[in-house]
């Protein structure tokens, strides 16, 4: 055993994760510091409020994480400071019902969004559109 890993298996028993191990291991981010970068910009809310990167996780802690599109709402189930396979990594947190819901809703909005398959609108067809939403013409 290295010191290394005495380290890691140290702050896990005694339940001690930061923040930015924690969403790095659980695999929301590639890297540590693409971790810290969002926690820095406020896109992951610890209890509903800002935290810092080195703020330590606790069980049942909820964690709201903006990612793009999607805003996810987990509650932590158990820590871990070392990234292993995305099962197992899934083992880590709960998404709540209420944000699974509200990822669909929003996918289905995008889906449902504004299509680009038809070509520019020229002149005559921009006029025709602002009469439209005046109520003038016919």
């Amino acid at each position: 055993m290295t010191l290394i890993e005495g380290e890691v298996e140290a702050t896990e028993a005694a339940g001690v994760v930061r923040l930015d191990k924690w969403l790095w291991a659980a695999r929301f981010f590639r890297s540590r510091s693409l971790a810290r970068q969002a926690i820095e910009a406020g896109h992951v809310r610890y209890q509903g409020e800002r935290s810092k990167v080195g703020r330590s996780l606790q069980l049942g802690a909820t964690l709201q994480i903006r990612q793009g599109w999607d805003e996810r709402e987990v509650i932590v189930r158990a820590l871990s400071a070392q990234r292993r396979g995305a099962p197992e990594a899934q083992c880590l947190y709960e998404e709540t019902p209420a944000s699974l819901q509200q990822r669909e809703d929003r996918r289905l909005q995008r889906a449902a969004g504004p299509r680009f398959d038809e070509p520019r609108p020229d002149k005559r067809r921009r006029r025709e559109g602002a009469w439209a939403k005046r109520g003038e013409g016919d």
